[in-house]
């Protein structure tokens, strides 16, 4: 192992000496290149097309910029859907302007090379030394955490325990310092002493214009992805996203620990006397001229305000023609993409329509959900909140393609998932027996991720209202993505709580302040979240607990073994086997997230952490909301009594996609 070690380290050291000449010749180098083509389906362009003269503007723009601030850099070039955007970055220890230029005029070459007329593409050098990624959609400020790659040291390490929680606490604490940085820079890089008087270097870095919640979400999923794909238990590793990146090494200094980015040039003086003196004078006219200023500043204040909404407003109205225009299908190409609607390629009903499996003309395969005739919602409305939806980019999330409006026909167009939805497999004992507890973690991680996104890491704060096992659909991978947002409700950023008079969602995922008051927040998704885990570990639907001839509600089972000790009992005997500790912390998880009073259940920032920190503390449960003591129940006389908006036994809204909040 130490041999491993000492050749491994050896070989990362030669790389570093000869890193600067290879910077400067990175024009010439793909080989330590890693890049995507084309990763949001954007599109291509044709050469010498007025996007392709753009792009090669802008890029020659960056590569002979003087002025790239802290080694990032961020601009435009053209209009409308001509207009490219690109956002490049030197890594925070890259601290000589001449090879931060260098290395991203090699990913410009390497890009336009490797990516021919593809419309958007990203790609980092070997260790990270520099990013560049250009598009057709703004990317400035947004939080972009795919698609990632990741790397690991082929050593494993030794005292499992110590090592794994040093790496974890090395890189939270980076995480922290690299978040709370300024616009100008969100960089760390530290040491820190693991077993066997080993040194673990950890670097943790954001694009600067990530505010500090977004930077902290994207570290803190890269950080979780260690003990799932990315380095479990290995001497190094990294994770690579547009937004964001993460590297540990053991015995390896792979950054410059002497390299700080240059401050501003700073404002010149003569001497304190002077400065006094002049400051003294000019404060001495300020306050002569102060009263004259502000009231004609409080006069033209009001009309330079309405100025700028107008002018913003214009700008975000031109901004959603263009998205609105580029998500709109045909009806004549969803009609061939599904054969005309055959049933042969439908692939389930809901209260809001049916959906159809379809393959566009360039071979891509969709689904096509057909929204009921009866809505009573106009075009403008639906066009504004397929924008809205578009713009929810997650990995966990279905993500929405496109529309199309003709006639009376309202369709959307999402991307394809193939393995149909979580209860396919959960609820059914052949295929639930393939679902061995490493995924089934990974499944609920995931979902945890997608709730978080939707909660705080989007530009909206937005409600699902509807979490359930058919909602989550999973695609190739057994990876989960959130589906149907046809009940979801938008928030402003700092509203807490909203009511409604008609309730909607399905019974056994509404937590009872919503069931019994019409109240709801993001501690309903909390809620709705805990009951998934508990399916999901148990196999058992939320209403379906066999006990003799009477049906036993979940989280009565749940508590009742909990409470006596007997936690077993609630897993699946599938995985009775796997990582048990595990599975009881995740039970834990569960029994906190349905919790009958909602400020005693944790956010899921707090549960993203619960799920991939052992170290994280968990309190005690209470007893969760519906519970009966007896144990046998009916479900329908928990859950029907309480409502008096709805008596069936899903709540169904057949108006809207999304129901806005008003900001």
């Amino acid at each position: 192992m130490a041999f491993l070690s000492f050749h491994y380290s050896l070989f990362l050291l030669i790389i570093t000496i000869f890193s600067s000449s290879k910077l400067a010749n990175a024009a010439n180098n793909t080989q330590n290149f890693h890049y995507f083509c084309d990763f949001n389906n954007r599109g291509n362009y044709t050469d010498n097309s007025i996007y392709h003269t753009n792009l090669k503007t802008l890029l020659s723009s960056l590569t002979s910029n003087t002025q790239i601030n802290y080694g990032f850099y961020n601009f435009s070039n053209g209009q409308n859907t001509n207009k490219v955007y690109a956002i490049a970055l030197c890594r925070g220890d890259v601290n000589n302007q001449t090879d931060c230029l260098s290395c991203l005029k090699g990913s410009s070459n390497n890009l336009t090379q490797l990516c021919p007329n593809q419309k958007e593409a990203i790609g980092w050098y070997e260790d990270e030394k520099c990013m560049l990624r250009y598009s057709d959609r703004s990317i400035f400020r947004f939080l972009e955490t795919g698609p990632p790659y990741y790397a690991h040291n082929l050593a494993n390490a030794t005292d499992l325990s110590v090592f794994n929680e040093t790496v974890r606490d090395l890189l939270d604490n980076l995480t922290q310092r690299a978040s709370s940085g300024d616009s100008s820079l969100k960089y760390a890089a530290d040491s820190a002493r693991g077993p066997n008087d080993q040194t673990i270097y950890g670097l943790v870095q954001c694009t600067p214009d990530l505010s500090e919640s977004d930077c902290s979400s994207c570290l803190v999923q890269s950080i979780a992805r260690i003990p799932i794909d990315c380095c479990k238990d290995k001497i190094g590793g990294r994770v690579v996203r547009p937004s964001c990146n993460m590297r540990f090494e053991t015995n390896f200094r792979f950054y410059d620990p002497t390299a700080t980015p240059s401050p501003p040039p700073p404002v010149k003086s003569k001497t304190t006397t002077i400065i006094a003196i002049v400051v003294s004078v000019v404060a001495i006219m300020v306050l002569i001229l102060i009263f004259i200023y502000l009231r004609a500043r409080k006069r033209s204040k009001r009309l330079r305000i309405q100025e700028e909404e107008e002018e913003e407003e214009e700008d975000d109205d031109a901004d959603e023609i263009e998205i609105s225009e580029s998500l709109q299908f045909k009806l004549d190409t969803i009609r061939y993409a599904t054969n005309d609607f055959c049933d042969e390629n439908e692939l389930g009903q809901g209260g809001f329509g049916t959906v159809y499996r379809g393959t566009l003309p360039n071979g891509q395969e969709i689904g096509v959900k057909r929204l009921s005739k009866d809505s009573g919602q106009g075009d403008l409305e639906f066009k504004n909140e397929v924008v809205l939806l578009a713009k929810l980019q997650h990995r966990n999330l279905v993500r929405l393609l496109g529309f199309c409006i003709e006639g009376r026909e309202r369709l959307l167009v999402y991307e394809f998932v193939y393995n149909k939805s979580l209860d396919y497999f959960i609820f059914d004992e052949t295929k639930r027996a393939c679902l061995k507890w490493e995924r089934r973690f990974k499944i609920i991680a995931g979902i945890a991720r997608g709730i978080l996104y939707l909660h705080e890491d989007s530009r909206l704060r937005i409600i699902h209202r509807d979490l359930k096992a058919s909602n989550i659909l999973l695609d190739g991978e057994m990876n989960p993505k959130i589906a149907d947002f046809g009940m979801a409700r938008l928030f402003a950023v700092d509203q807490t709580q909203e009511n409604t008079n008609r309730i909607v969602g399905t019974y056994g995922y509404m937590a009872p302040e919503y069931v019994m008051h019409g109240q709801f927040s993001v501690k309903s998704d909390v809620f709705s979240f805990g009951v998934l885990i508990l399916e999901i570990i148990s196999g058992h639907k939320n209403n379906d607990v066999r006990r003799g001839d009477t049906n036993e509600y979940l989280l009565s089972f749940v508590w009742r073994n909990w409470r006596d000790g007997s936690p077993t009992n609630i897993i699946d005997p599938t995985i009775i086997n796997d990582s048990v500790n595990e599975v009881l912390r995740c039970i834990h998880i569960g029994l906190l997230c349905v919790q009958e009073n909602a400020n005693s259940r944790p956010t899921m920032t707090s549960v993203v952490l619960m799920l991939n920190s052992h170290s994280f503390s968990l309190s005690r449960p209470s007893e969760p909301a519906f519970y009966v003591g007896s144990g046998a129940v009916d479900f329908q006389d928990i859950m029907v009594q309480s409502s008096e908006h709805n008596s069936g036994q899903e709540s169904i809204n057949k108006v809207s996609i999304m129901e806005p909040y008003p900001r």
